[in-house]
């Protein structure tokens, strides 16, 4: 009985590795990550790590992810340095600002990816403390049903960053995240204040048109039913909502993204690695390899699935329903992400006294 037992313990080890790339099956440990992405991607992501690191064991309960949005993992991050030592092993956030950040504060584990110049689209830390793995895409979007009807009221849907904030038609009638929560909204914010896009100008103009600060899926929810116009937000939402509906056989007609005429703003979210002297289960040597697979083709192509788009140069694979990465990247607007990183609390303090506090 005893051998038998052996013998099944035996074979489920090889089947639980079987999948895994060679040398992978042997990384040991436990490894916690705070991620940003939305959790049915980091479901995706948790499965595809049980399998490719069968010996890892997952340190919060039960999975590798611990969930949030970047502003608020960031605040909490800022409160675990103050006792020198993180929750996790490893970073997924959106916000790359933090990557800058946290490399300057002694925090992070420089790991190698070979050939990364011509792996990657997007800038990466030379020295080896973070690489972009995911690009989150914000735009806006409408109700293409409904725009006859909105000009007829005299509103016109706004078809750039700028009129979403600068068109007085558009008054109550707009919505966005909320930038001290998530950070994707906080990088939109950053880039369209910068003095050589809209500045400051700009949070006076969200103001004035008494934008409704509110999550991406009940922004969805308003454009469709025409309580708004128009919404600032991420590309993969609108994607995914528009694919789960043609996947229960009701496609929608009722909702669309818009890539504004004056630039999208492309966010290279960055995978990080924490010293072993900064993080919860010192396991960089784990972190290493899993921070090698998230740039493998496989863990990718879960990054596709997950409406995002892709940071390898050499493809031309796209998220559901959207438009050629290459072409946005033409029109990016861009971030200054050494000047979000030196001027966050000064970005999050005018967003709250020049939009946030005078809210209805």
């Amino acid at each position: 009985m005893k051998k038998l037992a052996a013998l099944l313990l035996a074979l489920c080890m090889l089947l639980s590795a079987a999948g895994a790339t060679a040398g992978n099956e042997q990384v040991q440990g436990e490894l916690v990550i705070y991620s940003s992405m939305y959790s049915f991607v980091l479901d995706m992501l948790d499965e595809a790590l049980r399998e490719e690191f069968p010996a890892l064991k997952p340190g919060n309960d039960g999975s590798f992810f611990v969930y949030g949005g970047t502003s608020r993992l960031i605040n909490r991050i800022y409160g675990e340095m103050e006792d020198g030592v993180l929750g996790c092993d490893m970073l997924l956030v959106a916000e790359p600002a933090l990557s800058l950040e946290l490399k300057e504060a002694g925090y992070l584990e420089p790991v190698m990816i070979p050939d990364a110049a011509s792996l990657l689209r997007f800038p990466y830390d030379e020295e080896g403390c973070w690489y972009p793995v995911r690009v989150c895409n914000m735009v806006l979007a409408c109700n293409p049903e409904l725009e006859k009807q909105w000009a007829d009221k005299g509103v016109t849907i706004p078809g750039t960053f700028k009129d979403f904030a600068a068109d007085r038609s558009l008054k109550g009638l707009i919505a966005m995240g909320d930038p001290l929560s998530s950070g994707t909204t906080f990088a939109a914010v950053a880039s369209l204040t910068q003095s050589n896009h809209y500045g400051r100008q700009y949070l006076k103009g969200l103001a004035a048109n008494e934008v409704q600060v509110i999550a991406g899926a009940d922004s969805i929810e308003k454009i469709r039913s025409g309580e708004i116009a128009a919404a600032m937000i991420l590309e993969e939402s609108v994607l995914k909502a528009l694919k789960d509906a043609e996947d229960a056989g009701n496609p929608l007609t009722d909702l669309a993204c818009v890539y504004p005429e004056d630039g999208v703003i492309l966010i290279p979210s960055t995978v990080m690695t924490v010293s072993d002297a900064h993080s919860k289960n010192a396991n960089a040597e784990a972190c290493r390899a899993v921070e090698q697979w998230f740039l493998s083709e496989k863990a990718q192509e879960l990054i596709l699935k997950g409406y995002m788009h892709s940071v390898f140069r050499d493809t031309d694979q796209i998220p559901w329903g959207s438009v050629d990465t290459g072409k946005l990247i033409a029109k990016d607007m861009g971030v200054s992400w050494d000047s979000v990183f030196r001027s966050r609390e000064e970005i999050n303090q005018a967003w709250m006294d020049i939009v946030a506090n005078h809210m209805n």
